[in-house]
């Protein structure tokens, strides 16, 4: 499928129509639903909807990692070895947002223009629009929109913010976390964080002197902490992705972890997990609109000067704005 990372036409398409075109491997219904997830459109409530029944079924993998480790260029190469295992694709690559639009900057697009004409592979970019953790807030809803698109594959992309991206391992049925020579201390820069959440790791660059001191550090690091019996192991995989060298290796360590998951039932642990984090997250968003300005009540300003007085104190004060919402 075409690369669906543009394309914000307005369409008087149907949610009904484009949810059964996208089924069908409409790159345009597939961009128009996911311009409404971003969009935060009145119409989010019936496509989700819509999009449930058929959503579920595809391998979510979390592509994270420093800035400069090659993310974009192993993804592309991740993208070409499981076309040769005949899975459909779907990216989502979180950019920086622009400074002046707020969209996203698209460089992870520009490097995956070999499949941009391959019609069994969906990318899209999305701007992180100042959401820290890696992601852009609407990353669920976009990869239901892949999902039930009928992806057998879910590649998502973080943006590289180092030691504080960790959201994707609460998104992500797999977790790959990738680390290059010549970075530094790449292990200290990592090990805060992103050493934390991996299910396979990738020395990238391996063609470069330090591929294997990085491998052994990586290794001892693992070893310190201590698993439960029956726990999974994460390997450590070298590659050269501009090359396409290693990807094999790295796709079947996927598959071995996700055979790992469906056969510890750690699969269906992770996806409620996901399903909870998410409705706790629009539950949230719902309360923060409900609530509109709090800081336009004159309530606020009664509390606030009786705190600041010594008449009242914080916790007093806020149990009385929340009821003042409440009446």
């Amino acid at each position: 499928m075409p690369d669906v990372a543009g394309g914000r036409r307005r369409s008087t398409a149907s949610v009904p129509d484009l949810v059964s075109r996208a089924r069908d491997g409409d790159a345009r219904a597939v961009a128009r639903l996911i311009s409404l997830v971003e969009d935060e459109s009145p119409l989010l409530r019936e496509v989700m909807a819509a999009l449930a029944p058929h959503a579920g079924h595809a391998q979510i993998i979390g592509i994270t990692g420093s800035p400069g480790v090659g993310k974009s260029t192993s993804t592309n190469a991740l993208v070409a070895e499981l076309r040769k295992r005949d899975k459909r694709v779907g990216v989502l690559a979180v950019d920086p947002s622009s400074p002046f639009s707020g969209g996203a900057l698209l460089g992870d697009r520009v490097r995956m223009q070999d499949h941009a004409l391959d019609p069994e592979v969906y990318i899209r970019s999305m701007a992180s629009r100042g959401h820290l953790g890696g992601l852009s807030w609407t990353t669920p809803q976009a990869l239901r929109v892949l999902d039930a698109a009928g992806c057998d594959v879910i590649l998502i992309e973080t943006v590289g913010v180092g030691q504080s991206e960790v959201e994707i391992a609460g998104l992500a049925d797999t977790t790959m976390v990738l680390l290059a020579p010549g970075m530094g201390d790449g292990i200290q820069a990592a090990k805060a964080g992103i050493l934390e959440i991996g299910d396979l790791y990738v020395v990238n660059k391996a063609d470069r002197d330090g591929a294997d001191q990085v491998r052994r550090d990586l290794r001892s690091m693992l070893t310190l902490g201590e698993r439960p019996e029956g726990a999974w192991r994460p390997p450590i995989v070298k590659t050269v992705a501009s090359k396409a060298e290693g990807l094999d290796e790295v796709v079947e360590e996927i598959e071995k972890h996700r055979a790992w998951l469906e056969s510890s039932g750690q699969l269906a642990v992770r996806r409620t997990r996901r399903a909870r984090d998410e409705i706790e997250a629009i539950a949230v968003t719902a309360l923060r609109a409900r609530w509109g300005d709090v800081h336009g009540r004159s309530e606020l300003d009664d509390l606030a000067a009786a705190v600041a007085t010594g008449e009242s104190d914080p916790y007093r004060a806020a149990d009385k704005l929340l009821d003042s919402f409440t009446e």
